[in-house]
Order: structure tokens, then C-alpha cells, then sequence
């Protein structure tokens, strides 16, 4: 066991994706310790202490796993969570203040994330025995840092300091009967730290691990997916139990040997995209939201946040250093539906200067390549126009309905149960699906969305028609 990040190459090819979790919401715009939402942090994969009853004290993650025949096998585990940091500045006489100003440079304090890693290898016919504990600790450490100003003089110090961790891994392997070689693995992240009783979220969190996931290899050895598993899994795949992460294969497609388990639900094989070059802290927002309004931000707002965080004044120097090229790059990307093998051959080409397509004068517009997502290849699709039968009424632009959101929706659309509204496209998405875009009638804010060409779809069996 190592609390130290050893050199895996398997694992290291999803370390990219594991750091978004692992700083996922750490600090978010206007990255400055004085923006409101940056008072209360740490939001994702928190195990408290055992006496702290506010929040989850352990998680637990169980997934399918597919050993080798003949017995044998090894798992890599790696926990990764961040360690809270409490940045303190201090006057010359020791003095705690939540600013110091030295030479014009600010110095806030602040609660910093030290990135902790945890390996563990172990034997899967172990595992299949009995139980095994991985026993963690995260020392505590305090560092003091002299502040001098342009005399040489001591105008201050900054004190770092963290508070020692316990906490432990639990892991087991089940075979499960049936025909099938396949064992049920079971691994548990338990907080054994303590906290005084009834203590601030603050202190709480001082002997908290934050932002916890795993990363398993199997050597050799093949995990199922929890969402897309083989039929015949499938009875076993609903009996695992998931309880504040969720296991999903990792890596590249073609790699089941990886897995990850995040307190962020994610997809099979997560990836970061391309386009996006700086680490944001916010997944939940686009990129070039973000990036344009950190470039606005005055020079004032960008010294606190710099002054806020090492992390933070990474974003706002990266930001400031953005090339137009890169910055033109997270205006948008279309990913091409097609094999990647494919060539520019099996790409259709359509005919833009037929009449199809609107043109009144043939002849004098050249052929033009319209690439498949564009609406114009295919004329026979008009939102203004199409409709989708509601029961026996067919609903189209301008129709009434009303609301009837099903599983498929979201918490959000639950709330519309019941309301009227009114039809205004009918789509078809490139899957071949039908949705129906409308606004709720009544809603304050419905002109502004249609402004925007803002809409709410359902599935036609969402809607009850109104003649």
C-alpha cells in the first residue's frame, strides 16, 4: 500500500478523467473566496467522520467481474480523494486575519485540496476467501511560510495545515452460482476519523475525505457494465448495490479491465473532450461560457482570485494566454456519426440548386456538399409543418395539450404534471425518435424563451392531445 500516485500505465490512462472528478466543483466562477457560492464547497464524494450525522460516512460500490477461467488473477485499486488544506495568514506576531497584504500581493485565507492516492493489490482468490481491509491514513502535516517584503523584512507568514485521516477499504469477491463464471465484487470506503459532536461543516471536513473515487485494474480479468450489460447478467447486475458512487468501465472502448467508481454518475468510458485544454472545476457549465467570463473579469477580480487559490490563478493566467485559435475551438464540435474509418467518399452529397431545396434558378447556383446533421439535405423534415399523432389527434405547431411527463423525464418535468401548453415544432432527432417542443401556457417567462427559440420537448406519449 502507498499513499503516494505509483507509476501504473493502466491506470494512468484514465487519470485524466479521474482528476475532473476529483477537482469537479473545488472552485467555481468567479473563482474568488468572496463569490457566494464559494462558501459553501466540497459537494461530491464526501465521507464525513463515523460522529458526524449530517453527511454519508462510507460509500459502497459493487460490480460484476469476469475472471479467467483456471482461478489466479490480481486487482489494482487506487483510492484518490482530496485532503482539506487550511490556509492561514498571519501577522508578524502570530496573529490569524482572514487578508494580508504584502508589496500590493494579496493573501486570503482559504481551504485548499491536496490531491491523496492509495494503492492497494490484491488477490482475487484472496478476495473469493474472505474480506480483506485496506487500512488507510492521511497524515496531518503544518508548514509556515515567512512573507517578506521588498526590504527583507518579515511582514507575515501563511500556515498550511492538515489534520490526520483514518479510513479504510473494505473488499470482498462473491461467486455467484449459475452457469456463468462471474464474481460480484464489493469494495467499501468507510471514514474512521472522529469530529466533536454537533461541529461545524468547517471543522467537519478537516478529517473528511473529499471528492473519494476508485480506480480498479484487473490483471487480467473483464468487468461488465452496470448500465449495458449482457442479457444474461442482467438479473445480477440488478441485484448490486451502489450507494453514494457508481461504477462505470473506463478507459478506451476497447478496454474492460478498467474500472472507475465516482460519486459523479457518469457514462461507459468517459472522456474529456478534445476541445477543452483548461481544467475549469465546472463540468456542469460549457467551456466557452466560462472561458468568456473569466476573460471579462477586471483586473481587480483577477487578483482575488489568484490571491484565492494556486489552482484558480492557473485558470485566470491560462485564460489570459488563450490563442483565438483555441478559443475558436470551444465554439462547437459535431461528432461525425459515421465509422471513423470512413472517408469523405461515403459522405452523401446532395444537391442544393434543386428545386427541393428552395432555389429558383436552378442553373445558376453550383452543387453544394451539405454534411448530414445540416436540416436542408433533407426537405421532406419541416418542424413548422410535420406532425405526431396524440392518441387519434394528430398534434402539430400551433396544437394544445396537455402535460403528462413520464419516467423518461427528469424531477423537473414532474412539476408540469397537468399544465396546458401549446405546440410549437415537431422534431425528429437523427436516431429516428420524434419530440414535441412546446411552451407552458401561462409561463412568465415563456416569451423570453421563445425569444431565444428556448423550448420544452416530450415524447409524444408524454402529451395528452386537446381537440
Amino acid at each position: 500500500m502507498s499513499t503516494r500516485d505509483s507509476a501504473d500505465p493502466v491506470l494512468d490512462q484514465v487519470a485524466a478523467v479521474a482528476d475532473a472528478v476529483l477537482f469537479e466543483g473545488y472552485l467555481l466562477y468567479p473563482y474568488r473566496a468572496s463569490a457566494q457560492k464559494n462558501r459553501l464547497r466540497w459537494q461530491f464524494g464526501v465521507l464525513t467522520p463515523a460522529s458526524d450525522d449530517t453527511e454519508p460516512t462510507r460509500n459502497r460500490m459493487e460490480c460484476l467481474l469476469e475472471p479467467v477461467p483456471g482461478g489466479g488473477g490480481e486487482l489494482h485499486i487506487r483510492l484518490r480523494c482530496l485532503q482539506l488544506q487550511a490556509r492561514s495568514p498571519r501577522t508578524p506576531d502570530g496573529t490569524p486575519v482572514e487578508e494580508l497584504v504584502v508589496d500590493g500581493q494579496r493573501h486570503l485565507r482559504f481551504e485548499e485540496g491536496v490531491p491523496r492516492y492509495v494503492d492497494a493489490e490484491l488477490s482475487l482468490d484472496r478476495l473469493l476467501r474472505d474480506e480483506v481491509t485496506v487500512w488507510v491514513l492521511l497524515p496531518g502535516s503544518r508548514d509556515v511560510e515567512e512573507l517578506r517584503d521588498a526590504s527583507g523584512a518579515v511582514a507575515g507568514r501563511l500556515v498550511r495545515e492538515c489534520w490526520p485521516v483514518a479510513a479504510r477499504l473494505v473488499v470482498s469477491a462473491t461467486d455467484l452460482p449459475g452457469p456463468y463464471l462471474v464474481h460480484r465484487l464489493r469494495l467499501d470506503i468507510v471514514n474512521d476519523s472522529s469530529c466533536a459532536p454537533g461541529a461545524p461543516r468547517e471543522e467537519v471536513l478537516r478529517t473528511s475525505l473529499i471528492a473519494a473515487h476508485t480506480l480498479i485494474a484487473a490483471r487480467p480479468g473483464t468487468f461488465l457494465s452496470l448500465t449495458d450489460p449482457p442479457r444474461w447478467a442482467e438479473p445480477a447486475t440488478k441485484e448490486c448495490v451502489n450507494e453514494h458512487t457508481w461504477p462505470v468501465l473506463a478507459g478506451p472502448e476497447d478496454r474492460t479491465d478498467l474500472l472507475l467508481s465516482s460519486p459523479i454518475i457518469l457514462a461507459d468510458h468517459p472522456q474529456l473532450a478534445p476541445e477543452s485544454t483548461i481544467n475549469l472545476f465546472d463540468g456542469l457549465e460549457n467551456d466557452e461560457i466560462l472561458t468568456l467570463r473569466t476573460l471579462v473579469l477586471t483586473d481587480e477580480e483577477k487578483a482575488e482570485a489568484r490571491a484565492t487559490d494556486p489552482r484558480a490563478a492557473g485558470i485566470i493566467d491560462a485564460v489570459d494566454a488563450m490563442p483565438p485559435e483555441i478559443l475558436e475551438r470551444l465554439h462547437g464540435a459535431i461528432r461525425s456519426m459515421r465509422p471513423a474509418g470512413a472517408t469523405s467518399v461515403d459522405i452523401p452529397v446532395f444537391d442544393t440548386s434543386s428545386a427541393a431545396f428552395g432555389s429558383d434558378s436552378p442553373a445558376a447556383q453550383p452543387p453544394e456538399q451539405l454534411p448530414w446533421w445540416d436540416p436542408g439535405q433533407d426537405a421532406a423534415v419541416d418542424p413548422d409543418t410535420d406532425a405526431v399523432m396524440v392518441g387519434d389527434i394528430p398534434v402539430a405547431k400551433g396544437s394544445q395539450v396537455v402535460l403528462r411527463p413520464g419516467r423518461r423525464g427528469d424531477i423537473q418535468d414532474r412539476f408540469l404534471e397537468g399544465m396546458r401548453a401549446t405546440v410549437h415544432a415537431v422534431v425528429h432527432d437523427v436516431d429516428g425518435g420524434v419530440h414535441v417542443a412546446v411552451s407552458v401556457d401561462g409561463d412568465p417567462a415563456a416569451e423570453m424563451q421563445l425569444a431565444h427559440g428556448r423550448f420544452r420537448y416530450f415524447h409524444p406519449d408524454e402529451l395528452e392531445a386537446l381537440s
